[in-house]
């Protein structure tokens, strides 16, 4: 186990008056909310061949409050698991992504879940043992659910130093704080996940050593803002409506969009245990063509509001709709004066290949993993992504759905190049880790 131990990384902020962190242990699954109500305009069911019947109609997904759960939100409201004849699929609410990982490790039969809107790098963390006490629970990735989508936003404290896309003006800043005796903390949503990589890289990029000048604390995304507002941290990176949120309430601005820091990147994954997969495969690619059909319904623009007003009622978010529908339409008001219209960094479900889970991206968040100790060097990552990353099942579910055109023609997006002009080649992720100045292991 790495320095940001298995009691670091359950610890989740509760709300309270005095703003403390609380301790959040396992939880099971009487602690998420399942949502079975479809609205009134729910596909209707289509014939399904025999040859093609799922071998059972039921399955229990998790999701966590953030806008780019929209797929699996709207495939259960708009009949679409039903229409490809997953008529039993639950879609229930988790606390945090600690729970969401517990319940997988339950799965259905033992009161957890079969499989979850994720973070995209917990897949790897869970089948590894890495995160489960070196219980290790065979996972696949059968989508990824969208591109970009997140900020990192930082609290009224700090807008005078005009903190954006370049971090190194908090160095300074976390220097005299520290000095005095304060703690400066950066908050994510669970270690090794697509936040605390993007809050590190971030970080990292000026000059700022994640972990030795600021201390990243662990916190639930729905409990982002009010942590902010009782100033329980200096920053946090989470998904959307919770930025949006935080600068609606004036608590605090966006410094940048995480597309920004790496543009088109891969966020959250559609994710199942292996074994459910490996059991029941027929009905695993129903489900994932339901959620590849919600994908393209939520990338229209037409559909976007009906879909912010879905996500904002009780059984999902529990949120105004003002606080998602600007930025799902690609309108950011960063909270510092700065407006965008059309943000070319606008989540994205289904175009630009958003869906396809290209298997170099797996490659960036192992190496990641590894620059920041969860993972070993000697990892072999190619034949782990290969273990995990289940894109050929994307791709036959794509064909069943008629969008065979719209797959890539590799499983490698190719060379990335990041805001601060570096590069990641995914055949040859160790030159990207050596070149890296602030790292936790050496190469």
């Amino acid at each position: 186990m790495t320095k940001f131990s298995r009691r670091k990384f359950i610890l989740t902020a509760g709300v309270t008056a005095a703003g403390t962190l609380l301790a959040h242990g396992c939880t099971s699954s009487n602690s998420t909310d399942t949502a079975a109500s479809t609205s009134p305009s729910a596909a209707p069911a289509v014939n399904v061949a025999a040859a093609d019947a799922p071998e059972v109609t039921t399955a229990k997904l998790g999701f966590i409050a953030l806008t780019d759960s929209a797929p699996l939100i709207i495939a259960k409201e708009k009949g679409l698991f039903e229409k490809y004849g997953m008529k039993d699929v639950q879609v229930a609410k988790q606390a945090s992504w600690a729970a969401t990982r517990d319940n997988i490790v339950l799965g259905s039969e033992g009161g957890g879940i079969d499989g979850a809107h994720i973070l995209s790098p917990m897949p790897y963390l869970i089948s590894e043992g890495k995160v489960t006490d070196g219980k290790k629970v065979p996972m696949y990735i059968l989508a990824r659910l969208n591109v970009n989508g997140q900020c990192i936003s930082v609290a009224n404290t700090y807008k005078d130093l005009k903190v954006g896309l370049q971090s190194n003006a908090l160095k300074n800043a976390f220097a005299q704080a520290k000095s005095a005796g304060k703690e400066t903390k950066c908050a994510v949503t669970f270690p090794g996940g697509t936040h605390d990589l993007w809050m590190r890289y971030w970080l990292a990029a000026g000059g700022l050593n994640p972990n030795e000048d600021a201390s990243t604390i662990v916190v639930p995304p729905p409990q982002m803002v009010a942590n902010m507002k009782v100033g329980n941290m200096e920053a946090f990176c989470v998904g959307e409506p919770w930025n949006a949120q935080l600068v609606n309430q004036g608590l605090g601005y966006s410094a940048l969009t995480t597309g920004e820091l790496w543009n088109n990147h891969p966020e959250k994954a559609f994710a199942m245990r292996a074994e459910w997969v490996d059991k029941h495969p027929k009905a695993a690619k129903a489900l994932l063509m339901a959620v590849q059909e919600a994908q393209m319904w939520c990338d229209k623009a037409e559909n976007k509001e009906e879909m912010c007003d879905i996500l904002s009622q009780r059984e999902w978010f529990k949120v105004p709709a003002k606080d998602i529908i600007e930025r799902a339409q690609g309108r950011i008001d960063y909270g510092d004066g700065r407006v965008v219209e059309n943000s070319p960094h606008i989540m994205k479900f289904w175009a630009d290949n958003a869906s396809y889970p290209y298997k170099s991206h797996d490659q960036w968040f192992l190496t990641e993993n590894i620059r920041w100790g969860y993972f070993e060097p000697e990892t072999d990552t190619k034949k782990l992504v290969d273990a995990v990353n289940r894109e050929d099942i994307w791709r036959e579910a794509a064909k069943a759905l008629g969008q065979e055109a719209m797959t890539p023609k590799s499983p490698s997006r190719g060379v990335e190049t990041f805001f601060d002009g570096v590069k990641f080649d995914p055949e040859n992720p160790e030159a990207y880790l050596k070149s890296l100045q602030i790292k936790k292991v050496e190469v």
